[in-house]
């Protein structure tokens, strides 16, 4: 070999080797913080974030949510606002979720309205929301879907029961709201409102007051009620929880246990106790293990091209003293919990 077909060669090796140095490294196009699904470790990461976690319903949702995880693969972290009631709090989660990549998140908006923001943020950012027991008033194409209770037909079984409890003799009826702004509440209480307009013995003295989203400030709002209408009322409508909680209390505080009918919306210990001992007339029943379940598992699909429908309804019961011991009403009334 001559000394010029040396050099040559040298040459061209060495501006391959500059060429192929000017060359970026095959991920540095990637995101700096990577979800768990871009990391390569094959789980996803959902954020479930209800309207609080203190409340029984919302922890039977966690339990629900947990199992559905483990099915689809997903890590869940489950995160919620301390108070019912605090939307900023609320919105922030969202924010903190979104800035950590998660790769979708299921969200009960404490807020129709509040929560649009943080959701279309969401959208832009290319991470998928499932809406699940409260609606969002934002165009149907800002979500995935919505998984929840029919509320507003809910509301209509608990004018049923009223009715029911009250007789033939009908009566003087209060429709204790929960908290405004909150959808899932709102639709239960306009349906107990609509039907009751089929029963022309009852009366409604009272339909334009929240209890607030605890117990305490329920107690004080039934115990005003009370203290207004005196011995007219003859039956109550709670629309969550805490809310029934408040006002079955107040009811006890004034010995009125029976006397006034008190249908309630979503169980708890206390509540299942006195339907038994019939200080609760009846209790409307959503599947709060179902909703936590069915909202992951429809984030997942949608994930991995899925076809899912834009609303899934996870049905809604009524329970009496009659009833209770059924076996699907037994386990609505006492859901499993995480």
């Amino acid at each position: 070999m001559n000394c010029f077909a040396s050099f040559t060669k040298t040459a061209i090796l060495i501006l391959l080797i500059a060429i192929s140095g000017c060359q970026p490294p095959k991920d540095s196009t990637q995101p700096k913080n990577k979800s768990a699904q871009q990391e390569g470790d094959g789980q996803l990461h959902f954020a479930v974030i209800p309207k609080g976690e203190t409340a029984i319903f919302w922890q039977s949702v966690k339990h629900g949510a947990d199992r559905a995880g483990e099915e689809v693969g997903a890590r869940i972290t489950f995160k919620g606002p301390a108070k019912e009631s605090d939307r900023n709090e609320q919105i922030n989660v969202v924010q903190g979720f979104l800035n950590a990549q998660v790769d979708g998140i299921c969200l009960a908006p404490l807020d129709a309205d509040a929560l649009i923001r943080p959701v279309e943020e969401a959208g832009r950012a290319g991470v998928p929301v499932v809406i699940f027991d409260s609606g969002l008033n934002a165009d149907k194409e800002a979500t995935v879907a919505y998984v929840a209770t029919d509320n507003f037909r809910g509301g209509q079984i608990a004018a049923e029961a009223m009715a029911k409890s009250l007789g033939d003799s009908g009566g003087k009826v209060i429709c204790l709201r929960y908290n405004k702004g909150s959808d899932s509440t709102h639709q239960r209480e306009e349906g107990f409102l609509d039907g009751l307009k089929q029963f022309d013995n009852i009366q409604v003295i009272s339909s334009d007051q929240y209890s607030g989203t605890t117990t305490e400030s329920a107690i004080d709002k039934a115990q005003t009620l009370l203290n207004r209408y005196g011995d007219d009322v003859d039956g109550i409508f709670a629309a969550c929880e805490p809310n029934a909680e408040g006002v079955l209390r107040a009811i006890r505080d004034r010995g009125l246990q029976g006397k006034v009918k008190l249908v309630a919306f979503d169980s708890s210990d206390s509540l299942r106790n006195a339907l038994a001992d019939g200080e609760v007339a009846a209790i409307v029943l959503q599947d709060p293990v179902q909703i936590g379940y069915l909202a992951v598992k429809t984030l997942a699909d949608h994930l991995k091209g899925k076809p899912v429908e834009t609303f899934i309804d996870t049905g809604v019961y009524v329970a009496t003293q009659d009833n209770m011991d059924d076996e699907t009403i037994s386990r609505l009334l006492n859901p499993p919990k995480s």
